[in-house]
């Protein structure tokens, strides 16, 4: 009897707790899209790169510049300063592929560093609906939809771009 009456009681609490929930659904990505704060963001990330590409370009003329002169001053060389020369220039040119593997990192570092306090303003503008509209889960879906079904009628993105004062055609 204690356990009809426990398992019971243990279904109507899951119950009670399903029908409490509320979930949701959110497009972070296509939001980030629509804000305007995104064309500065991506002019910074754009001149960042382009200082990026500068410095690289520097490296560059300088290697060629100091090989140029090798190739000139080569045979009145002794073979010490030949071989000075080699390795100042094969130091050279592995800071060239160095700072050529590590651009990459780079640049992904400054996108992640002005686009987080975008997606930041996002989060806190969901949160923000969600208390006010009794949500309990708002899931993220967008580029990395890894729902089987989402019912529109329960995707706030929309709304959140309304909320922050952004309209769409």
């Amino acid at each position: 009897m204690k356990k009809i009456i426990l398992s019971t009681f243990l279904v109507l609490c899951t119950m009670v707790t399903f029908a409490q929930t509320k979930v949701g659904t959110v497009d972070a990505d296509f939001i980030l899209s629509k804000m305007p704060e995104l064309t500065q963001a991506n002019e910074e990330l754009k001149n960042y790169n382009l200082d990026l590409e500068k410095q690289l370009k520097a490296k560059i003329d300088t290697y060629e510049n100091t090989l140029a002169a090798a190739q000139t001053a080569f045979e009145a060389m002794t073979d010490v300063d030949k071989q000075k020369k080699q390795e100042e220039l094969s130091g050279m040119e592995t800071d060239i592929k160095q700072f050529q593997a590590n651009g990459t990192q780079l640049v992904q570092l400054k996108q992640s560093e002005v686009v987080q306090p975008l997606y930041k303003k996002i989060g806190e503008e969901v949160a923000k609906y969600a208390k006010a509209q009794g949500y309990t889960q708002i899931l993220t879906v967008g580029n990395n939809n890894n729902l089987a079904y989402i019912d529109p009628a329960h995707d706030i993105t929309i709304a959140v771009l309304s909320q922050m004062g952004i309209t769409i055609e």
